[in-house]
């Protein structure tokens, strides 16, 4: 029989992707999701359970004995960490401290674990310590339980820490707002400029059909209490968002640079050797994937028949 994947946060924009892909790797894929949804999802199964209900999950996790998790659950929304930092720190780390506890039951053989991080974590050896926003501190915390687990329990537990993923799909990244923006703008829905904050900042984006293909090389062959960064070898400016967006489009459209101070430093070089040994590398050339959030966003809202004039801005948050 195939290998089973359990996948928490499945009906998100990666956990929709990651639905899709291992299912065509050819693996059974058990889909959790925190509520009922309608939309499809590639799943062979689905299992409605918020991570904080321990014995709920811990009655999945029994009943599946899947031979892989792959960890995307969680808030992922710098801006409403800080609106709410007591409901991110909770969600982030004891869901998954609930979801490792209840792979510690089972026996004998226990499966494969990835924990989607994120690049937002900082160094846990800054003292005092200095995140940038409640969501970092909750990231990072996720991260060094998830490792201590692996060497305290013996829990085969590795950690992606990926970057600002992008791709087809509805995201609260900037490239999801910003391709909503110009399908609505296209059909006169919308008029008001898109808001930068800044179109110098800096970021580091990466396709999320890459990013899964990375987690299934991750899975299957990463170290066991590994960290990974995942994402692209070179960053790029807002700017150059923003020059992207205007060749996919075929035209301008308008805008506002409001010149905000940054809100995070620029984003560091990755260590992407790690990964890069296991035979992983970025396959999606970045205008491809804005021509395709764009292309996605228009054919979202063909389908749904928006009207409603929405203003729109950025908001600072993971992509994934």
């Amino acid at each position: 029989m195939n290998p089973l994947i359990l996948i928490t946060g499945a009906g998100g924009f990666t956990g929709r992707h990651a639905c899709a892909h291992f299912r065509r790797s050819g693996m059974r894929v058990a889909a959790l999701l925190r509520s009922k949804q309608t939309a499809p999802l590639e799943a062979d199964q689905r299992h409605i359970c918020d991570l904080l209900d321990l014995k709920r999950l811990r009655e999945i996790v029994l009943k599946l004995q899947p031979d892989y998790i792959l960890h995307l659950a969680g808030v992922n929304d710098v801006a409403r960490s800080w609106e709410d930092p007591l409901s991110c720190l909770e969600s982030n780390i004891r869901g998954t401290l609930h979801l490792l506890t209840a792979v510690l039951e089972l026996a004998p053989m226990k499966p494969r674990i990835l924990v989607a991080g994120s690049s937002h974590s900082f160094p846990p050896g800054e003292d005092p310590p200095q995140p940038n926003h409640p969501y970092a501190l909750s990231k990072t915390v996720q991260a060094l339980i998830s490792r201590s687990w692996s060497h305290l329990y013996g829990l085969p537990v590795i950690v992606a820490e990926p970057s600002n993923l992008i791709g087809p799909g509805a995201s609260a990244g900037i490239c999801g707002l910003l391709a909503d923006y110009v399908a609505r703008w296209e059909q006169g829905i919308c008029d008001a400029p898109f808001r930068f904050s800044s179109l110098t900042e800096k970021r580091n984006f990466l396709d999320v059909r890459d990013a899964v293909q990375a987690y299934e090389k991750l899975l299957l062959h990463g170290t066991p209490g590994g960290l990974y960064p995942i994402g692209s070898p070179e960053t790029r400016s807002l700017g150059e968002v923003l020059d992207s967006f205007r060749r996919a489009a075929g035209r301008d459209f308008p805008y506002i640079d409001l010149q905000s101070p940054p809100r995070d430093d620029d984003p560091q070089p990755l260590d992407l050797k790690p990964l890069v040994d296991l035979g992983w590398s970025p396959r999606i050339p970045f205008d491809r994937s804005i021509r395709d959030i764009l292309n996605d966003a228009r054919s979202r809202l063909k389908e749904t028949g928006k009207t409603k004039n929405k203003p729109v801005r950025e908001e600072v948050a993971d992509d994934s």
